[in-house]
């Protein structure tokens, strides 16, 4: 690929890995009530979620939800109803003091069970993948269709891992707020509010114009 295109394409893609949505929400989350490595180890599940549309979206089904109001609805509507089930789940635990407590629940499994949140909220997002098709293409070489999009899936998920990593250092700098249940709650509640709201916007989202 042309260096003036990668130069061009990598601040341009940082800024999208950067931009405050569900799943960063979601590493703040987990960062704040979990530590930095559990919050890094859950969003493996986004990645998995964002090389699968990366993939698709070169295939071709970016341009299906492009096209038909259908499909784009039916991917908007279960990946809002997701959101707004987990921020309502959120906002409704219970509040906990004990350390060994919240070490139990990650023996008992949770790394799996947060792997598997961040995967459902990055997939049920139908705009991410609208943003893979709408925005990639720009940058793709036409000669060279297929390395082009490798190359630029590849450093996307290398950004994204960046960005992870920033959101969950955030949350876990925020770890001493939940330190008492007083704050637990209002973490929880913040938290859990965020992503309600997040989910009404996905829900209220149009289809964007060919």
């Amino acid at each position: 690929m042309p260096l003036d295109t990668l130069l061009l394409f990598v601040p341009a893609c940082f800024a999208l890995n950067m931009a405050f949505g569900p799943n960063n929400l979601l590493s703040i989350t987990i960062g704040a009530h979990y530590g930095l490595r559990l919050a890094i180890l859950a969003s493996v599940g986004r990645l998995v979620a964002f090389a699968i549309m990366i993939a698709v979206a070169a295939l071709g089904m970016g341009a299906l939800l492009m096209a038909s109001q259908l499909a784009f609805t039916v991917c908007k509507l279960l990946g809002a109803a997701y959101l707004v089930w987990l921020g309502f789940k959120v906002f409704f635990s219970r509040a906990t003091l004990s350390v060994d407590g919240l070490a139990g629940e990650q023996a008992r499994g949770d790394i799996r069970t947060f792997i598997r949140r961040e995967f459902l909220v990055a997939i049920g997002n139908p705009k991410a993948i609208l943003v893979f098709t709408a925005f990639f293409p720009q940058f793709v070489v036409p000669g060279n269709y297929w390395v082009s999009f490798l190359i630029l899936g590849g450093i996307f998920l290398s950004l994204e891992v960046v960005a992870i990593a920033a959101y969950a250092y955030a949350g876990s700098r925020l770890s001493g707020v939940i330190q008492n249940a007083q704050g637990l709650r209002w973490m929880n509640r913040i938290s859990g509010g965020t992503m309600i709201l997040f989910g009404a916007i996905l829900a209220l989202a149009k289809r964007p114009a060919a």
